[in-house]
């Protein structure tokens, strides 16, 4: 049987993600973040799940995704390989953040590396400035 739980630290990572990417279609009021434990799945790390446009209609309501992971899998990643698996998650997310995805045409190791590289580099920066504010006060 899977169990799921709230993976609150696994949003703070995607929430600095998409702030420091600077990811405008992402709205984080409609990402949930799960762990799941027990999947039967092989291979499989972590999903994205989008609300179908007939569900939203239903519901009256907009896209709305959900990001699992499966904690026997993820959580036994390096950092790295963790981040990567985030940012491979998040890019399924489209633009138009209307319940669809962006398949692996798209979602590739060029893409998830580039992204990956990019936020890195952004954070370094971003430490950078800080550290040498703190030094120059």
């Amino acid at each position: 049987m899977i169990k799921y739980e709230e993976a609150c630290d696994i949003k703070e990572k995607v929430h600095d993600l998409v702030s420091t990417l600077d990811m405008k279609h992402i709205r984080m009021e409609s990402i949930y973040c799960m762990r799941s434990r027990g999947s039967a799945s092989r291979g499989t790390v972590a999903r994205c799940h989008g609300l179908s446009k007939a569900m939203q209609m239903a519901l009256g309501r907009g896209g709305f995704y959900v990001l699992e992971f499966i904690s026997e899998r993820f959580d036994r990643l390096s950092e790295d390989e963790q981040w990567k698996t985030i940012i491979h998650e998040v890019l399924h997310i489209p633009q138009s953040f209307g319940g669809g995805f962006k398949h692996h045409d798209f979602v590739n190791n060029k893409n998830i590396n580039r992204f990956f590289e990019s936020y890195k580099s952004l954070k370094a920066k971003k430490r950078f400035i800080i550290d040498d504010f703190k030094s120059s006060s």
